[in-house]
């Protein structure tokens, strides 16, 4: 039920309850004033008609007790009934009831004459069984003594009776009242809903200013105003939300593009906003969060620095490892929210690349300066030697200094080779193809370029090469690369190899990429190194490379030749039965 029909019901039966208890009052008051109207109309005649017969006469009857004296005094009335009442109650005449009555010295006007006093009553008759109205005179005998009651009463008709012949009127005149005041309510509770609705409707749809038509249209005045200021109010208001709609879509695209986690909560640390960042790093699928952060990040330490930074109330910033599944290294910025709820918001930024690689550059800086010191301390000291032996005038043995030479020229070597190879990494790992493009080039003709830059070493240790490619095979590569790749992987062959033994060269199309294998019966690598044997400068057997004159670097530089393809390399070797290299390069844009 709308609010008009409530009021328009309501106001309706308080109009009709009001117009019949107006009808009730007004006719209690008719009665009330009837009454009233009666006892004082019958007192005044019993005064006069004690007056006309005379007081002495009066007294007379009842010092004589002569009741025939009574009748020629009083004629019969049918309106007034007279009694004459003796101090003891006893009735001595009655106008209009002839015989005996009850005693009335238990009336109300009668104790009250006997003591002197006027007064009346109403009440029903036990004589008559009527409704009637007394009124008693003391009446005084010779020593000025009360020697009876001069009575009179009107028998009055009841009081439905009385009120029947204007009753009927009366009822239809209110009703005719209620339904007046029913229909002007009706009309004033329709004009004020109308404008109620149509400030609810404003409030609703959230119209805006009056303009045109609108500020024409019939409204109170009151209602008028108070329109306005809605209408102001509510078009405010939609500007003020689609602003903060606006910046609120900003602020979420905003977060959804950034790289870093983001979390905010509560002063209980309860998260009320995770941006998908922080969903994908934490495995957060629940999109309304109504976790903790510590249920949601499962790190402790990071609780404990949100709690430190709301209890300290200043921003700070720390480091964090979190181990969720792969270890993963965070820079952690906390800022405390002041306000009505205050909270903390948490940004997450991951910086495992940039600590792997700052680990990389020291391990780096170490394994360059702990690979030059060796070969630079023999230069020097075999340089200084040579040195003092020539210019003490000392010749020496031919052999000798032949020697230092040659130790010389060795470690320079291993210098010289580290440095290229130290280029040749730079250049892998910084993208850089020396302005070289893609060659549809032939993988025979790869391979035998790389066998021959080999040849000379492997025939010092009576290693045979045996080579597998088909004459036809070509693969889009960087020549000089793969090249360089084939030459390292077949030196380590070689150099880890016992003399006259073999080393196998293979080169096929397998399901649609390129793979080179170089294969050996050397010394092998143990199980446990080969997952970092192409790490740079990781050796098996440190003294035994360096004998050997590797850089370490070989197998970091073929790591990177097959990525630079796309590609990658794979190790297979058991302790003293030898290796097996093999390079994958898929197709890069045909394949022969």
């Amino acid at each position: 039920m709308t609010v008009f029909k409530k009021s328009l019901l309501t106001l309706g039966a308080a109009a009709i309850i009001l117009s019949f208890v107006l009808i009730l009052i007004v006719l209690l008051f008719m009665n009330s004033l009837y009454y009233e109207t009666s006892a004082l109309g019958l007192k005044n005649t019993a005064k006069t008609l004690m007056a006309a017969i005379g007081n002495k006469k009066i007294a007379g009857v009842f010092a004589d007790n002569s009741i025939d004296d009574i009748d020629m005094m009083i004629s019969s009335s049918d309106v007034y009934r007279l009694t004459l009442i003796e101090p003891s109650g006893y009735v001595l005449w009655d106008s209009q009831i002839p015989g005996r009555l009850v005693n009335h010295i238990d009336r109300e006007e009668i104790k009250a004459a006997l003591e002197g006093r006027e007064a009346s009553a109403r009440r029903d008759s036990l004589t008559t069984n009527m409704k009637q109205i007394y009124y008693a005179l003391p009446v005084y005998g010779v020593n000025n003594n009360v020697i009876g009651v001069f009575r009179l009463s009107i028998t009055i008709p009841e009081f439905w009776a009385r009120v029947s012949p204007v009753i009927y009127p009366f009822l239809v005149f209110s009703f005719i009242a209620a339904g007046i005041v029913f229909i002007i309510i009706f009309i004033f509770t329709r004009s004020l809903s109308s404008s109620i609705y149509r400030l609810v409707d404003i409030t609703q749809t959230g119209a805006s200013l009056i303009s045109g038509s609108e500020a024409d249209e019939k409204i109170a005045p009151e209602f008028k105003s108070l329109e306005k200021a809605i209408r102001a109010m509510t078009y405010e208001l939609n500007f003020q939300l689609e602003r903060v709609k606006t910046e609120g879509q900003r602020l979420e695209a905003i977060l959804n593009g950034m790289s870093e986690a983001v979390f905010a909560a509560d002063s209980e640390l309860k998260l009320h906003l995770v941006n998908p960042r922080a969903r994908e790093l934490f495995n957060i699928e629940n999109k309304k969060v109504t976790m903790t952060l510590l249920e949601a990040t499962r790190s402790v330490e990071l609780t404990e620095a949100a709690k430190k930074a709301l209890a300290s109330g200043t921003a700070s910033e720390t480091e964090l490892t979190l181990r969720s599944g792969a270890e993963q290294q965070f820079q952690v910025f906390i800022s405390p929210l002041a306000g009505f709820k205050s909270g903390v918001v948490i940004v997450l930024l991951e910086i495992t690349k940039i600590v792997k690689l700052e680990r990389v550059r020291k391990d780096f800086v170490a394994n360059v300066s702990h690979e030059l010191r060796t070969p630079i301390q023999l230069i020097k000291g075999f340089s200084e030697t040579l040195l003092d032996a020539l210019s003490d005038g000392e010749n020496g043995s031919r052999k000798q200094l032949i020697h230092f030479v040659e130790i010389i020229n060795k470690n320079a070597g291993t210098m010289e080779n580290l440095t290229n190879d130290l280029l040749i990494l730079a250049d892998l790992e910084n993208g850089s193809k020396n302005a070289r493009d893609l060659e549809d080039l032939n993988i025979a003709q790869l391979i035998g370029e790389a066998v021959a830059s080999a040849e000379l070493q492997a025939k010092r240790k009576k290693i045979e090469i045996k080579t597998d490619c088909p004459g036809d095979l070509k693969y889009s590569l960087y020549g000089s690369f793969i090249v360089q790749a084939l030459i390292n992987l077949i030196d380590n062959a070689i150099k880890y190899s016992p003399p006259e033994s073999k080393v196998w060269i293979t080169a096929q199309d397998s399901n649609g990429e390129l793979v080179l294998q170089v294969r050996d019966k050397g010394i092998g690598i143990p199980a446990e190194h080969l997952e970092r044997i192409f790490e740079r400068f990781y050796r098996v057997d440190r003294s035994r490379s360096r004998e050997a004159g590797g850089t370490g670097l070989g197998l970091s530089i073929v790591r990177h030749i097959a990525l630079l393809h796309k590609g990658k390399v794979e190790a297979e070797s058991h302790a003293g039965e030898g290796s097996v290299f093999r390079i994958r390069i898929p197709a890069q844009d045909q394949t022969y």
